[in-house]
């Protein structure tokens, strides 16, 4: 049996921001741009990997959420611990100069962790947690 991750999806609370934090400093490749009743569905994925993608979707949407949690949800997100995601990159400290010389938002520079990995960690323009990690 072969399992593999297509999907993981992340909120944006713009999709302009969203599109230049992926695909300009980050470099992904848009691979669907949806939008619906003034709400986008952004569809990204490293380059040349268009199999694992990440859908950036409007948070807090579905009709089963009331209002309160709504603003929760939303609350989350701007103080940026609604949900996180991490990446990994053979250049762990070029991509983080890269990514700090756009204006990316430094939450952790370039460390070696005790438990034997090498990471960063940004957030994007909505508050998601970006870890980043050196492969090898």
């Amino acid at each position: 049996m072969d399992i593999t991750l297509q999907h993981a999806f992340l909120p944006q609370t713009d999709p302009e921001d969203a599109l230049s934090f992926y695909r300009d400093m980050l470099g992904f490749e848009v691979h669907n741009d949806v939008g619906y009743q003034g709400l986008r569905w952004i569809t990204v994925s490293p380059p040349g990997q268009p199999g694992t993608s990440i859908v950036l979707h409007p948070p807090a949407i579905d009709p089963g959420i009331n209002d309160d949690e709504r603003r929760t949800i939303l609350e989350l997100i701007a103080k940026g611990v609604y949900t996180a995601i991490t990446l990994a990159t053979d250049d762990l400290d070029g991509l983080f100069e890269r990514l700090e010389a756009a204006g990316a938002d430094v939450v952790q520079e370039p460390i070696d962790q005790d438990y034997g990995v090498r990471d960063c960690a940004f957030r994007d323009p909505s508050g998601n947690l970006i870890r980043i990690n050196q492969r090898g």
